[in-house]
């Protein structure tokens, strides 16, 4: 599943740091420090699958690397000062090699926008006795804002605490909400929090942060035997931690498992209701048509039966105001019959 993290660190002479060093280190070449003669050759390097600078408009100089972090050990004069920020990013597995790129030009310009100060991206593959889906990103920003001229003011914002939490905050927010935006893009189902687990609400436990002697040891006690359990302290917490994590999870998904299954009678049982439902109506709707039919059939007998009424008295009418004129007639017949004699 994608993995979120950002980290942010300070280049500071203080440490006995050069940021031209550390830009050597992360893009994977040859930078000499003018400042103290050294060259730092890592041109022999392995992992970085791309290397890039994005700087503000007009600030073309900027895009020389060497020159870029030369001006920047120049810019300072205080033996303690900070010649650089480090943003570390973890780049999705989900995605490919170009998708991961374009992830990690976009927050680079985020950051030139948002601070006027000249971004150096590099992006490395996973190390070979690491997490395989180990994608990430190093990218060294100056402490100065860049322009045509060279590097101007420093940028403070990121250095006062009253302001330096909420900006780094920001920043992680924009992180999460680039990543969650490629992986839809391409239509990568998981989403990222940059959230910790408790402002989530979720029961997850974090891992301890191992630090580069631990790790170097678990790596080393890795190459002697592939297999083996944590030999530092650390390594063994957070195997406990993970262990537990897991634990969790499978209960997590029973539960949304659960859920699912709950949720799913609950409809099957709305839907037979409605249909039962629309059954009834139906069913009401026929009887009650039904009911109408009848209704009229019987209207109709009673018409009809009244029709036959009305017939039967009109015919009995009639037979009596014909019968006494048919008698008359007769009579008045026979008397005459009586009274012809043709002799």
């Amino acid at each position: 599943m994608a993995i979120y993290h950002l980290s942010v660190k300070s280049i500071s002479r203080s440490a006995g740091r050069s940021v031209v060093a550390a830009a050597a280190y992360r893009a994977g070449q040859e930078l000499t420090d003018e400042r103290q003669g050294l060259t730092h050759d890592y041109t022999r390097k392995q992992g970085v699958e791309d290397a890039f600078i994005v700087a503000p408009d007009g600030a073309d100089w900027a895009r020389d690397r060497n020159a870029l972090w030369n001006a920047a050990e120049a810019a300072e004069k205080r033996k303690d000062a900070k010649t650089g920020r480090e943003y570390e990013l973890a780049l999705p597995a989900e995605l490919d090699a170009g998708a991961r790129a374009a992830l990690a030009r976009d927050f680079a310009r985020e950051l030139v926008a948002r601070y006027g100060v000249v971004a150096d991206v590099a992006i490395h593959e996973p190390g070979r006795e690491g997490d395989n889906r180990n994608h990430h990103a190093h990218i060294l920003t100056t402490t100065r804002m860049a322009g045509a001229e060279g590097l101007g003011a420093k940028m403070r914002v990121l250095d006062v605490a009253s302001t330096a939490s909420a900006e780094i905050e920001h920043m992680r927010g924009v992180w999460a909400h680039q990543v969650n935006m490629a992986l839809e893009r391409h239509q990568v189902e998981q989403r990222v929090d940059h959230r910790s687990f408790a402002r989530q609400g979720a029961a997850q436990e974090p891992t301890r942060h191992m630090g580069v002697s631990a790790t170097a040891l678990e790596r080393q006690a890795a190459r002697e035997i592939p297999v083996r359990d944590p030999v530092t302290d650390l390594g063994k917490q957070n195997a406990e931690i993970r262990e537990r994590n897991q634990v969790l999870e499978t209960a997590r998904k029973a539960m949304e498992k659960a859920q699912e299954l709950f949720s799913g009678l609950e409809k099957r049982a709305k839907l037979a209701v409605s249909l039962a439902r629309k059954i009834g109506q139906r069913m009401e709707r026929e009887r009650e048509a039904e009911r109408q039919k009848q209704e009229l059939a019987r209207q109709a007998e009673i018409r009809r039966q009244q029709d036959i009424q009305v017939a039967e008295e009109a015919r009995k009418v009639t037979e009596k105001e014909a019968g006494p004129s048919k008698g008359r007639s007769r009579g008045r017949s026979r008397s005459a019959d009586r009274g012809y004699d043709p002799w």
